[in-house]
């Protein structure tokens, strides 16, 4: 047996490599009397975070309480093995910090089901996020094992990634090539590896009587713990990647944003991602910029550019101005550059042995709950693109099926401010930004007023100022400011509502909390923020119950993402409609009186699909299925359409 020991909070503690069967022995004996003592810590050292992909090797397991752990050498094989998936199996309650990576990591590698592992699993960073969802650099402690571990149990608590990344280059290694390259053996590599799970044990018990003390509902807690393991399914399933695509997608991409480069290039700006350059190229246009970054240079971000370009966030013509040739040069060259790295890139590079990508889901990203997704960012795709979409595909014998929340956002308002004329329109069925634009305008309101009026229904939301509004929506600044005013009036009990929030944050450290009992941390010079917070959050776990109604009706296995306020399948095109209609039943709830209601729409194979002008839902399936096999066999020419 190769034993370590190490002080936490003036106590040393334990850490036993086994080496020989008379120490897996000890190491199964030791696990009967924590099984029976309590919750047992759990995690894994692997060789990289690519989980799926075909040279990842699960390295260690470990296995703790407060003051001893077990480094099981699962590369050893053999023994090693047996005595992990028997620890595996008899352990009847799990810590885990950031469970999803270990779900996955035992699920694809060991293998132990992560719908065996998962019900038995409290995980520690669901609970430090339910009590403060920010980082460090934003005012919280954070949400990573070593700042929540200095934070409750030791000050002095090792930062085991921090030291072993100063190992690895020791031994000429890099923090990539490091996980995968350090010796089995290595003491420091060992040592902190049984570390970690103690620091879990050590932490959650601290966690848990913070969540109590602030009032924190245990179903909240639980809540997040069945959405991280229903996304965990979803990461392991997988889509099927159109590769043959993807590659002339990627080639297409570098010779748009050539193209585009040339063009910005003529104008003086010779390089693109130089704010310097495209600033005094602008100025020199007589272009007015009005907003200056931290370090004093103007601000020519993409927001700036859009307006400038005469461009929406979909990159539609708002037709206010003549676009600018050189914001929408420098627009389009940065674009196609992302997109190729970002996207095309990303899923050639992350695909596993069967053709499928696997996107990860972050369950709790944003301080408000919403989910994000990485590798690749698939929210941050405009929502009229369907050119990245087309890259993903349904599974075989299957269309994707779509169902989004209809002004999931402005219902949210609503029902959470009880916003009176806001409700009635709702409940009569009638187009809320029609009816504002009315209410704002009069009865002969334009399309470019709806517009406005949309703009500002958005800005309450997610926290637009005037500003913003103007430059999305195009429209006078006199016209925005007088609009908003207007807008104002009519709902009165928006404006109320916030300042209620703000009110009870300030009475409560500056924490505003949601409808479902979430504290959302406010920045004190933001707290106008709060209706932002508030109607996000709220959404967010409207989405939540959403996705848990569709577990009770079966549907787990057909979704592939959630995303925004939709949530992508894959079903089997001859039951699509029937599919659609079960998903929108799991989408339609009430809030607060106001109905929350959702469309699904069914497309082709691909995702993009959805988004193509000419393949909406309403076609026939066969149709769309026929066109997206076209598409297939035609990739250039089906990039040329999107392009």
């Amino acid at each position: 047996m190769q034993t370590y020991f190490h002080n936490i909070a003036g106590d040393f503690v334990r850490v036993n490599i086994p080496q020989t069967d008379n120490d897996l022995r000890e190491f199964m004996q030791w696990v009967r009397g924590a099984a029976g003592r309590g919750s047992v810590a759990l995690d894994t050292e692997t060789t990289g975070l690519d989980i799926f992909s075909a040279t990842y090797r699960l390295r260690t397991i470990q296995f703790g309480d407060a003051h001893t752990a077990w480094v099981i050498h699962w590369e050893r094989g053999g023994r090693f093995h047996e005595a992990a998936l028997w620890a595996l199996k008899v352990i009847p309650r799990f810590l885990i910090h950031n469970a999803p990576f270990d779900w996955l990591v035992l699920d694809r590698h060991a293998p132990f089901a992560l719908e065996i592992l998962a019900p038995k699993t409290v995980d520690t960073k669901i609970k430090a996020t339910l009590i403060d969802p920010r980082q460090p650099m934003e005012g919280g402690i954070g949400t990573g094992l070593k700042p929540l571990s200095a934070h409750y149990v030791d000050p002095s608590a090792p930062d085991t990634q921090g030291d072993l990344t100063a190992v690895f280059r020791s031994l000429g290694l890099t923090k990539v090539t490091g996980w995968a390259g350090i010796d089995l053996d290595h003491p420091t590599y060992n040592l902190y590896a049984g570390l970690d799970v103690i620091l879990t044990a050590r932490l959650d018990p601290c966690l848990t009587a913070e969540l109590d003390r602030l009032g924190v509902r245990a179903a909240l807690v639980e809540y997040e713990h069945e959405i991280a393991r229903m996304c965990s399914i979803m990461m392991r399933a997988g889509i099927v990647l159109d590769q043959d695509y993807v590659h002339v997608m990627s080639a297409t991409l570098r010779e748009e944003e050539a193209k585009y480069g040339a063009v910005a290039a003529r104008y003086g700006v010779e390089s693109v991602n130089s704010g310097k350059q495209v600033a005094d190229v602008l100025l020199a246009m007589g272009e007015t910029l009005r907003e200056k970054t931290d370090s004093g240079a103007w601000k020519v971000d993409k927001a700036v550019l859009l307006g400038l370009a005469d461009l929406d966030r979909d990159w539609q013509r708002i037709g206010a101005r003549t676009p600018n040739p050189v914001a929408d040069a420098v627009l389009r060259a940065k674009r196609a550059g992302k997109w190729c790295t970002n996207y095309a890139d990303t899923f050639l590079n992350n695909l596993d042995a069967n053709g499928r990508v696997h996107p990860n889901i972050q369950t709790l990203a944003a301080r408000t709950g919403r989910m994000s997704i990485t590798k690749p960012a698939l929210q941050t795709l405009p929502s009229s693109d369907w050119v990245i979409r087309r890259a993903m595909l349904a599974d075989p014998g299957h269309v994707m099926v779509s169902t989004d929340f209809a002004a999931v956002e402005m219902r949210v308002l609503a029902a959470l401010a009880d916003v009176r004329r806001m409700k009635q329109a709702i409940n009569a069925g009638e187009d809320l930004h029609d009816f504002t634009a009315r209410l704002v305008f009069g009865p002969n309101f334009t399309k470019a007023h709806r517009k406005l009026c949309k703009g500002i229904g958005f800005g309450k939301v997610y926290g637009g100022g005037a500003a913003t509004i103007q430059r999305q929506t195009g429209a006078p600044m006199a016209e925005v400011q007088s609009a908003l005013q207007a807008y104002d009036r009519a709902y009165p009990e928006i404006k109320r509502a916030s300042s209620r929030w703000q009110r009870e944050a300030r009475g409560t450290g500056m924490v505003t909390v949601s409808a479902t009992g979430r504290r959302l941390p406010l920045d004190r010079l933001r707290t106008y923020a709060v209706v932002n917070y508030q109607c996000q959050s709220a959404a967010r776990d409207v989405l939540g119950t959403a996705m848990l109604n569709m577990e009770k009706a079966g549907l787990l296995d057909y979704m592939k993402l959630p995303i925004h306020d939709e949530v992508l399948a894959s079903v089997p095109a001859r039951a699509a409609a029937d599919f659609a209609k079960e998903f929108e039943r799991c989408m339609t709830m009430d809030l607060f009186g106001v109905p929350i209601t959702s469309e699904a729409e069914i497309g082709g194979r691909s995702w993009g699909s959805l988004y193509m002008k000419d393949a909406k839902s309403k076609y026939v399936p066969s149709l769309l299925i026929e066109q997206d096999e076209w598409y297939r066999a035609n990739p250039h020419a089906a990039y040329a359409k999107a392009a």
